[in-house]
C-alpha cells in the first residue's frame, strides 16, 4: 500500500523527489505519515481535500482487501 500511495502523490506534485512516506503498522491497522514539499501541499489536498480523499478512498479500498484499517495523514 506504501508504494501505491507514493506512486499516486508523486504523480501528481511537483517535486517528486521530496516526497516521503513513513509507516507505522500494527496488528489491524497501518499509518501512512506523508511528508511533502510546501509548494505540493495544496496540489495532493485539492480543493475542499477532494484529492487527498480520493487517494484515502483508493487506500480504503486496497486495505479492505486484507481486512485492515488504514489512515493516511499529511505532516509538515
Amino acid at each position: 500500500m506504501k508504494e501505491m500511495v507514493e506512486y499516486l502523490v508523486k504523480s501528481l506534485a511537483d517535486h517528486p523527489d521530496q516526497v516521503a512516506l513513513a509507516e507505522h503498522e500494527t496488528d489491524d491497522s497501518i499509518l501512512l505519515e506523508l511528508k511533502i514539499s510546501p509548494d505540493d501541499i495544496g496540489k495532493i489536498i485539492g480543493k475542499n481535500g477532494n484529492t487527498i480523499n480520493a487517494i484515502r478512498t483508493v487506500l480504503q479500498a486496497a486495505a479492505s482487501s486484507q481486512r485492515k484499517r488504514v489512515k493516511l495523514e499529511v505532516v509538515s
